[in-house]
């Protein structure tokens, strides 16, 4: 496996550059105050921890998926993107993130399973009914934000109460955020359903635009920030008690508790072999063909760092 074969680190300087952010994945640079351009890596990122090797068309799988969906769900909910230069960037408007992580879950999976193992029965103020089993459905979908934390550090579980009651966002935006997510959700759960597949939870991300519009920021209905079961089967597993067959990165994370690593102090990130990131590059790749329908067209990678700046520089020059 050559190292040029995956994006892990970028370091570009693009014309009227201003800054350069770097999140857990993805490498968002300001042109002029006025546009960004978001690059995603092919970085790995499990219980908020990036991983030492990245994964072959994770960031291609990321931001192709991620785009697709917002063109799939404009006419609802309204975003940020203008454009996708390169399989692995997109460019929108300059937003101000809202600093909280609309998470919205439509069965008890996840996090939201290992609070209910654990005795809870209310996450981040909404009250999850009795007598439920792990990947049963909620009567109906809940929103359980979380309040977004600086690299490195865990999300936080947060109220609705909290959230206004600690001015992260003001009443009348909260409101526009929970009714954008109840309509993403909508959606992108009955997308799934037409591709044999069940949206299980997800995440969303807002921005501000220098209009003050709020809009969908950042990726949409991806493997990364949504859980995915097959539809088929499901009410057999869940009768008989199994573990539900499903498409996420959960698979990743499965494997590290496995191998005795949950993002803990002291803990260390077991070594992936290059054999292991090979089959992980296999699943992302299964992951885009389930949840977009088609197949997925790999992008050459002889030369990632040159593709991507060659291809952002000539859509730049073209806006000037």
């Amino acid at each position: 496996m050559t190292k040029n074969n995956t994006i892990t680190d970028t370091n570009f300087n693009f014309p009227n550059q201003k800054s350069v952010y770097k999140g857990k994945v993805r490498e968002v640079y300001n042109i002029n105050n006025n546009l960004l351009v978001m690059i995603a890596t092919d970085r790995l990122s499990a219980f908020d921890v990036v991983m030492p090797k990245g994964i072959p068309f994770k960031g291609q799988i990321l931001n192709q998926i991620a785009t697709k969906f917002m063109a799939q769900t404009e006419d609802l909910v309204p975003n940020w993107l203008i454009a996708t230069p390169d399989p692995n960037v997109a460019v929108g408007h300059l937003c101000d993130p809202l600093k909280v992580e609309m998470v919205i879950r439509g069965y008890l999976s996840g996090h939201a399973a290992r609070e209910y193992k654990s005795g809870k029965r209310l996450l981040c103020g909404v009250a999850m009914p009795e007598g439920m089993k792990e990947n049963d459905r909620f009567p109906e979908p809940i929103i359980t934000p979380a309040t977004k934390a600086a690299m490195g550090d865990h999300d936080e579980d947060i109220s609705r109460e909290d959230i206004l009651k600690r001015g992260i966002v003001t009443k009348e935006d909260y409101e526009v955020l929970e009714d954008y997510t109840r309509k993403l959700f909508q959606r992108g759960t009955e997308i799934a359903a037409s591709r044999g597949l069940i949206l299980v939870d997800t995440k969303y991300e807002f921005g501000k635009t220098k209009e003050g519009k709020i809009v969908l920021i950042d990726e949409i209905h991806t493997p990364d920030s949504s859980r995915y079961f097959y539809a088929n089967g499901y009410q057999e597993r869940q009768d008989r008690g199994e573990a539900q067959k499903q498409l996420s990165k959960e698979f990743v994370r499965q494997w590290l508790i496995a191998n005795g690593f949950q993002g803990l102090k002291g803990q260390t990130v077991p070594v992936m072999t290059d054999a292991y990131i090979e089959t992980v590059s296999e699943r992302y790749i299964e992951l885009y063909e389930n949840i977009m329908g088609e197949p997925f067209v790999k992008a050459d990678v002889t030369n990632i760092q040159e593709r991507i700046k060659t291809n952002v520089e000539t859509f730049l020059a073209k806006q000037s």
